[in-house]
């Protein structure tokens, strides 16, 4: 079943997707295989056929939409395991199952098998990874898709952003990387990036001053100089200062960008960082707050005023999580102008935590709780990028565990 499948997928669009999948699952005794995919917000979970100029027409008898909180299928999305469903006469099932791509959530998967057939729900894990790496490849290629997991009408600046944006989550053995935004529709300055580079792993925030189509190419210029100054092996204060030569040479609406910067060698857990006018990063440990990462700030990025900011250090401990966000994270305000704050932002990622909650869960939820906060629209762009070391390389055999339990 897999290897047809890869075999066809090479001349297969995203349209041709859902009935390829069901098509060739029931040849391996797979029944009834549809494909569940969420939107940019991550609030419900929406039926791809392929058909239709959104991939979604033409449900038949199935569901289109399901909400990711209080369903089923939203409660396999949540939590990343596989549930079982509806039971038939026949003695088969409803099987539903996460789409992962690596650590990342695409969406659910429902297969039709023998209610005690193990081998069946081995081929239907092996097909929900094969699944999501389809809808990896083909999705960006296909606006009948991009229509299927948006709820409303994007600005062009959150068009940028979110072309330019890493996955939301990664991990393995060492590190979990997650990261949420919001407005998600309506993004403006907002930014974030990372990458993994041998033993070390590249994080960034960016803030572009302004809520417009400027301010998203004033974010998306330093996103990709710091980009390209990285990728030449150049370190923090190089890249700050390429993000700033290009700001100023370029950018001439005037804007400027506040930042962190900061690398982490997974090997030792050493994080090295620097700011340029921004928020200090926090650090989670034990399941309390245990430091503000001060650190003699620069200027912000493009105003070219020549102020460096000093690069420091911390020393992580396994299990150690580290905040970074935007200003829009904690500034928030209710309707009786009352902040979200530092405070409540940073015990929210503990209780969750504690809590047992995943990474990708977390955020997710203190996303919408922000929003809750402010009467569901916010003012501001609201990033956060968080990371957890976990040790040294062989600290965690299974890395996925470590990304649900932790």
């Amino acid at each position: 079943m897999l290897r047809e499948l890869v075999a066809a997928s090479h001349l297969m669009s995203m349209e041709q997707l859902p009935d390829a999948v069901a098509r060739h699952a029931a040849d391996s005794g797979l029944g009834d295989v549809v494909i569940y995919v969420a939107d940019v917000r991550q609030t419900v979970l929406r039926l791809l056929t392929g058909r239709g100029h959104d991939a979604g027409q033409d449900p038949g008898d199935e569901i289109p939409e399901y909400k990711v909180e209080g369903t089923l299928p939203g409660r396999v999305f949540r939590t990343m395991r596989p549930v079982k469903g509806q039971v038939f006469d026949d003695g088969t099932c409803h099987r539903w199952l996460p789409i992962l791509d690596g650590a990342e959530r695409v969406g659910v998967l429902r297969v039709t098998a023998g209610e005690d057939d193990e081998q069946a729900m081995d081929d239907a894990a092996y097909l929900s990874g094969l699944v999501a790496l389809l809808i990896v490849s083909k999705g960006p290629y296909s606006d009948s898709y991009s229509r299927l997991i948006r709820t409303r009408p994007m600005t062009v600046s959150a068009e940028i952003q979110w072309r330019l944006l890493p996955p939301m989550t990664f991990a393995n053995d060492q590190v979990v990387i997650g990261a949420a935004l919001e407005p998600a529709y309506q993004l403006g300055g907002d930014t974030f990036d990372y990458a993994l580079a041998g033993e070390t792993v590249h994080l960034g925030v960016f803030d572009a001053m302004g809520h417009d189509t400027t301010a998203g190419l004033t974010s998306s210029l330093a996103i990709a100089a710091w980009r390209s100054s990285r990728l030449r092996g150049a370190g923090i204060p190089e890249t700050g200062q390429a993000i700033e030569e290009e700001l100023v040479r370029y950018d001439g609406s005037g804007r400027f960008v506040t930042a962190v910067l900061a690398e982490l060698d997974i090997q030792s857990g050493v994080l090295s960082w620097a700011s340029y006018g921004h928020p200090e990063p926090a650090v989670i440990r034990g399941g309390r707050w245990v430091t503000t990462l001060n650190c003699r700030p620069g200027t912000p990025l493009g105003t070219d005023l020549g102020v460096e900011p000093e690069l420091c250090s911390e020393q992580l401990q396994p299990g150690d999580r580290v905040l970074l966000y935007t200003d829009g994270i904690v500034e928030a305000r209710d309707p009786q102008k009352r902040e979200f704050g530092l405070h409540r932002f940073v015990d929210f990622i503990i209780r969750h935590e504690q809590d047992g909650m995943s990474v990708p869960e977390t955020l997710r939820r203190l996303i919408h709780n922000i929003l809750d906060h402010h009467a569901g629209h916010l003012d501001d762009d609201a990033t956060v990028l968080l990371v957890e070391w976990n040790g040294p390389p062989g600290s965690d055999e299974d890395a996925m565990d470590a990304l649900r339990q932790t």
